[in-house]
């Protein structure tokens, strides 16, 4: 892939965060997402690989210069370079980025930082008062499972998603793809926007943390409140909501199309589409907790209205009455649909598309400028903006402190 990045000062408009600088130490997901988050809308990001590179350069669709398809869609706006970090003159230069930064974020298995002479506590706070630092985990750092490693699928396991995921009756089933990582990510965004923003009242910084455990409870509602409401352990239901009738996937003439009608009011809009407003009047069916009740004889009266139609024109009668429904797409369809066009949310660079952050500021909208780039690309910019010269980068290099090629 040709190198055609812009300079990050080559930004249109200021992003919301322009002018705040971040030290990214995170690989894999949900760090890589939360850094490219705030890159989109202006962060100076750094983003600083270990020798053997990020390992998901080698991550799904090979791409040219190491940009795999999975490292493509989460590590754009942001400069790069690679450091061992075993090495004291390389954490000299991690110390130096950390001057001028506002934020560092890691996913480093614990007590590695505390190792390298860099823990929050013992050194990062009182050296650099005004940094946020972020660690992202999978277990936070207290508790019988703090420390140990963790994946995206095992936080599914372990925090009951997993257990809710599939049909009844089957198998348990993970997630087709790593929400707890982009959940986590979303929130570890959100999380330094909080303590920057206190920051602007405090003068300091503070240490932040997210755990993949964490989010993973936090995304269980409303399954878990219901069960601590009424003892009954959730199970899956494939894709009906336990909540509400009728809500869920509906086979149509050709294709499947998924139908949610939250309320009384449009669960008649919906039976009058259909041209069956008897059922809207039947006793059972009176409010959505009847409904729950009687999903089976509620199912059995719309299944065979619903399979008449086609799903497109019923989805959009639907939604013009009111009702909330929309035809199953693959991903193709849905990323060329008009509406995604509309959206801005899949927009060329560097000779592939992205999908855009969906933060959209009507002042300071994001903007994705900077594509990935091969191994180190920025080494040299990111090293003179920092006050070394060529001399100094060269004795880096020697010292095996700045990596150039992956190990």
């Amino acid at each position: 892939m040709a190198d055609s990045s812009p300079s990050p000062t080559s930004r249109g408009p200021a992003g919301a965060l322009a002018g705040v600088r971040v030290v990214d130490l995170t690989r894999v997901f949900a760090g890589p997402l939360c850094t490219q988050l705030l890159g989109d809308h202006g962060a100076d990001v750094i983003k600083i690989e270990p020798p053997q590179g990020d390992e998901t350069r080698d991550w799904g669709v090979p791409g040219s210069d190491d940009v795999s398809s999975y490292y493509w869609g989460l590590n754009r706006s942001k400069r790069s370079l690679a450091l061992d970090l075993r090495l004291e003159p390389a954490r000299q230069v991690l110390r130096r980025l950390l001057d001028g930064a506002d934020v560092l974020v890691d996913n480093f298995k614990a007590g590695t930082l505390e190792a390298w002479g860099l823990g929050y506590e013992a050194v990062l706070r009182e050296r650099f008062p005004r940094l946020v630092h972020l660690t992202i985990s999978g277990y936070g750092p207290t508790g019988p499972l703090a420390g140990q490693p963790g994946y995206d699928a095992v936080a599914q396991a372990v925090t009951g998603l997993l257990s809710v995921n599939g049909e009844n009756g089957g198998a348990s089933l993970k997630l087709p793809l790593p929400l707890v990582d982009m959940t986590t990510g979303v929130y570890a965004c959100a999380a330094i926007a909080m303590a920057l923003l206190e920051r602007t009242r405090s003068g300091l910084g503070q240490h932040v943390d997210v755990a993949l455990y964490d989010v993973g409870l936090s995304m269980t509602h409303p399954l878990s409140t219901a069960w601590q409401f009424d003892g009954q352990t959730p199970q899956p239901v494939g894709n009906a909501y336990a909540a509400l009738a009728p809500y869920g996937v509906y086979r149509c003439m050709d294709r499947d199309l998924f139908i949610g009608a939250g309320n009384n009011g449009a669960f008649r809009k919906l039976c009058a589409v259909l041209g069956c407003a008897e059922v809207a009047d039947d006793a059972r069916f009176a409010s959505n907790r009847l409904r729950v009740q009687h999903r089976a004889a509620l199912e059995a009266l719309l299944g065979p209205a619903i399979a008449q139609h086609a799903a497109e024109p019923l989805a959009t009668a639907l939604m013009n009455a009111g009702v909330a429904a929309g035809a199953v797409q693959d991903m193709a369809h849905a990323f060329r649909h008009a509406q995604t066009q509309a959206s801005g949310m899949w927009p060329p660079l560097g000779g592939h598309r992205v999908i855009a952050s969906p933060m959209k500021l009507n002042r300071t909208p994001p903007e994705a400028l900077i594509p990935p780039g091969p191994f180190g690309r920025d080494a040299d910019a990111v090293l003179r903006d920092a006050g070394y010269d060529t001399r100094d980068i060269s004795h880096l290099e020697a010292q095996g402190a700045l990596v150039r090629r992956r190990g």
